[in-house]
């Protein structure tokens, strides 16, 4: 299999040494088959060792390699080089609207604030018969289905442009785990839920630009599911 040069150009940070951040050129031999982790993991392990970044499983499941890649929000481990057009250098650098802590890592503990705000567990008001589980049909699971998908990457919420500007702004991954339950037919808490998201910083703030469905790794029809959100508020009831 033939191999490539490829040049990525890192948008580096160390708030040790920088007052801001700069762009850093590393040429990378990689093959068609490789993905930007790939190349970033050979990039620390042989050429800079100082690159930070996260990533856990490799195989788009845990959702912590999110990152900007030639200014789309991707996940390192799902974006194949031979998607990308090599023949110009590969931009990357971490997602916004989170403040950047070093390289293409940044806080999310204001994402995850807005996401236990929405309390995204089920809230029932009965037990289950002893040893029984809570029925639910499949029609009733067909409803929220979409937004079960949601892997918190924060790549939809860190797309929105509402959310760069305004720190204040639930975003869309919040709301998404909020319609999960929100129309999950075993939960008796969904008015309190539409309650929280019915707030100036809830759903009335999205603008309905598709950011957040196009960035989102999963598939998650996520504007959309942010509608059904704002319908049931209108409604005052799932």
């Amino acid at each position: 299999m033939q191999s490539f040069l490829v040049t990525f150009i890192i948008r580096r940070f160390n708030p040790e040494v920088d007052e801001e951040p700069r762009w850093v050129d590393y040429d990378v031999e990689l093959y068609s088959t490789d993905r930007v982790l790939d190349a970033l993991h050979k990039i620390k392990w042989e050429v800079d060792g100082s690159l930070s970044f996260r990533r856990s499983c490799a195989h788009g499941i845990c959702g912590s390699d999110a990152m900007r890649i030639n200014g789309r929000n991707r996940l390192a481990c799902k974006t194949l080089i031979k998607d990308l057009d090599i023949s110009q250098p590969i931009y990357v650098e971490a997602i916004k609207g989170l403040p950047l802590e070093k390289d293409l890592i940044v806080d999310m503990e204001p994402f995850f604030a807005s996401y236990r705000e929405v309390q995204p567990f089920l809230i029932a008001g009965s037990k289950p018969e002893p040893g029984k589980e809570r029925i639910q049909s499949i029609v009733d699971r067909e409803v929220f289905d979409d937004t079960t998908k949601c892997i918190l990457c924060a790549a939809c919420t860190s797309s929105c442009p509402v959310f760069w500007t305004d720190g204040q702004y639930f975003g869309p991954a919040a709301i998404v785990n909020a319609h999960r339950f929100i129309f999950d037919s075993r939960d008796d808490a969904g008015d309190v839920r539409l309650d929280i998201l019915n707030d100036k910083e809830g759903v009335w703030r999205c603008r309905t630009t598709f950011n957040c469905t196009e960035a989102c790794p999963r598939g998650i029809e996520v504007t959309k599911a942010i509608a059904e959100v704002k319908q049931a508020v209108l409604r005052g009831r799932p």
